[in-house]
């Protein structure tokens, strides 16, 4: 009886031992990355391609050892309110957007699961850090550095443009970008001897009505980054042009569809940097102690066959400094 009595008791030991080895071998759980473009596969696909490509790089094969889900919002600011949901209902372990617009309403729906921005305007300001050293929330990524280069836009266009002497600021009124951009605009035309007008806009319909109350009232456009504008990127240079009016951008694609000029950050480096922030918070680290980046490439990007239309020349230092020049 006694040996019996212990080989029960053993039995009944390996019972109780083997579901929790048996729970100690499960899979760990495969993370899921969301991706909530700010825009639209056309205007923001080859940049999301590339944060995609820079994670697949550090060992992230979606499928694999991550799920990566798409989103896209079209550039409408209450898609974003619904597909950042649909991620906190998910229970996604990282979102990665861009604009500073997008990543503020991406904060209203959630303070917990780490927010990546692979740009945004004006992060401090906003309330969106504490400081680019420690962002201190949920909230870590790269900054635009906007404010800075709309003074050298401004410039480029005074360079290019006879006697300029007014522009026009237009662009999506409800983004913070578009406000901060104004207010740089503001500051920096005085200097050379400009006048600046400022028009808002809140939806597609508003873009004809808007460019056409321009003609004969100013010289140029300069219109600020924000996913409403490239999404519309070919409305509003075809318009521009035909109203014979020279444009300003921040994206060399928004000069790739017509526009004249671009100065500003390299969207693609941009976003594979994200890709960085993405591996890093999968691996452990708090978005919090993550330190918010500036842009480290710019690139310079003119239109000849826009500039020949408008009967406009650029200077030959220009064309030599130009990172790409389209013919």
């Amino acid at each position: 009886m006694r040996l019996k009595r212990r080989t029960f008791i053993a039995a009944l030991g390996g019972a109780a031992v083997w579901p929790v080895a048996a729970r100690a071998q499960q899979p760990a759980k495969t993370p899921t990355v969301g991706m909530l473009a700010a825009g639209t596969p056309a205007s923001h696909g080859k940049w999301v391609d590339a944060s995609v490509a820079r994670l697949r790089e550090l060992g992230w094969n979606d499928g694999r050892n991550v799920a990566i889900a798409y989103r896209w919002s079209e550039g409408r600011d209450e898609r974003v309110v619904e597909l950042a949901a649909e991620f906190v209902r998910l229970n996604v372990d990282v979102i990665v957007t861009s604009s500073s617009q997008a990543v503020k309403t991406v904060m209203k729906a959630t303070s917990q699961i780490p927010i990546v921005a692979a740009g945004m305007t004006d992060p401090i300001s906003l309330g969106i850090i504490k400081t680019l050293a420690r962002p201190g929330g949920n909230v870590s990524g790269l900054t635009l550095q906007t404010d800075e280069l709309v003074g050298k836009r401004i410039e480029l266009l005074h360079e290019i443009v006879p006697d300029l002497h007014h522009i026009a600021v237009l662009g999506y009124a409800a983004s913070p970008a578009f406000l901060s951009e104004v207010s740089a605009a503001k500051a920096a035309a005085p200097a050379l001897g400009m006048d600046v007008t400022v028009l808002g806009l809140r939806e597609v319909g508003d873009i004809v009505p808007a460019i056409e109350s321009l003609k004969g009232r100013t010289q140029a456009l300069y219109v600020p980054i924000t996913p409403f504008i490239a999404v519309n990127q070919t409305k509003i240079n075809s318009l521009a042009l035909d109203a014979r009016l020279p444009i300003a951008h921040g994206l060399p694609e928004l000069v790739r569809s017509g526009g004249l000029l671009s100065y500003g950050a390299d969207f693609l480096d941009l976003f594979r940097r994200a890709g960085d922030y993405v591996d890093r918070i999968l691996r452990g680290t708090k978005p919090a102690e993550l330190p918010v980046e500036q842009p480290t490439k710019f690139d310079l990007v003119i239109n000849l066959k826009t500039a020949k239309a408008l009967g406009l020349a650029f200077p030959t230092a220009m064309l030599a400094t130009a990172n790409e020049v389209i013919e």
